[in-house]
């Protein structure tokens, strides 16, 4: 699938706040190249990167670090985690300044 196929296929409910995720990620790493390498869009810069995905009942942003995301598991117990990646709910408020950490671990450090 093609990257604007995936995302023309996100549903409207949650079109926003992908959207605003991968403002976030531009306007922080304006040289980020995003392609869909993992089958979801992806952004790498440099030895980095990290990867958006609509899910059934959620938006997830994985980054395949569990350090990547330490900080932000510690200050947001609500938020679902995984090893790497953050799961957010429909219901969960996305906190963007602290998931700008994550995306600055996720593309400053080597995987």
């Amino acid at each position: 699938m093609a990257l604007q196929q995936y995302i023309d296929a996100i549903p409207v409910s949650r079109a926003a706040r992908f959207a605003s995720i991968r403002a976030l990620i531009r306007r922080l790493y304006p040289a980020a190249v995003e392609s869909m390498r993992y089958q979801m869009p992806t952004f790498e810069y440099r030895d980095g990167w990290i990867a958006l995905a609509n899910r059934k009942h959620y938006l997830s942003v994985y980054t395949c670090m569990a350090a990547h995301i330490a900080e932000f598991r510690a200050s947001h117990p609500a938020i679902r985690t995984g090893t790497g990646c953050i799961n957010f709910r429909d219901r969960d408020e996305i906190p963007l300044d602290d998931l700008a950490q994550v995306i600055r671990n996720a593309l400053e450090h080597e995987h």
